[in-house]
């Protein structure tokens, strides 16, 4: 392993709540707060980066996506490295994790691997409010898709997971607006950041973690540091924080 570069093979994680899995977030952001550059999160971080997203698959039972992720970049819960594979079969898991993703409309691009590949399995979650023809022209991709409530969807889709997929720890990966979801319901439990030394600029911004709740002083989320590690050669430092809970 390089040196500069923290080793999240071994991470260890608390046991998950009842209700749902334990969840950490995974992002990589500019400087200046950007986490995509022409619509797409490349550019932003190095192949040191991408090595830690895939480091941190190895535990997780499900990798999650929105449907804007998708649309925009295409997603897979491959892990790209026989060595990783091997590490989570060593540890009782499939060769990789289930890929999610959770859709209110089924407007989804069929066409990407998430629906033709057959080296990883997937999930689309997707809300009782979506017509049914989608609903339909998903499951004829050969994908799986559980319908969650229409006023609760990341919720309905959470206990799903927890209580019918048996998953402990749910690795999501972007992008903002369903970080945002989660943050505002409290179902975040630990964040993983790439900052990456470049300034995107420019009039669009594209934080982390988006919602459309109005921020306040009160709502704020605290968060314990649990390290930071920075890396001469990339210009990166990856942090990890673990959310504080009240008591």
């Amino acid at each position: 392993m390089d040196s500069n570069v923290p080793d999240y093979r071994f991470l260890t994680f608390p046991t998950p709540p009842a209700n749902r899995p334990y969840v950490i977030v995974n992002m990589v952001s500019s400087v200046d707060g950007r986490v995509t550059v022409e619509g797409t999160e490349r550019g932003l971080g190095s192949r040191s980066d991408q090595r830690l997203m895939r480091e941190l698959r190895v535990h997780a039972d499900i990798a999650l996506n929105g449907a804007g992720t998708l649309r925009a970049s295409g997603t897979s819960s491959r892990l790209g490295d026989p060595a990783l594979e091997e590490l989570r079969i060593a540890r009782g898991k499939p060769r990789t994790p289930i890929a999610t993703v959770l859709s209110r409309t089924g407007d989804l691009p069929l066409d990407r691997a998430f629906f033709t590949a057959r080296d990883f399995e997937a999930i689309v979650y997707l809300s009782d409010a979506a017509p049914a023809d989608r609903a339909q022209a998903i499951e004829d991709t050969g994908r799986r898709v559980v319908r969650v409530p229409a006023d609760d969807e990341m919720r309905g889709m959470l206990r799903h997971m927890r209580n019918e997929l048996d998953a402990q720890l749910l690795l999501v990966e972007g992008g903002p607006t369903i970080n945002g979801q989660l943050f505002d319901l409290g179902c975040v439990d630990e964040f993983f950041l790439t900052l990456g030394g470049v300034i995107v600029n420019g009039n669009h911004l594209e934080p982390p973690v988006k919602s459309e709740r109005q921020p306040s002083i009160a709502a704020l989320t605290h968060l314990e540091l649990m390290s930071a590690v920075p890396n001469g050669e990339t210009n990166e430092v990856y942090l990890r924080y673990r959310v504080k809970r009240d008591g």
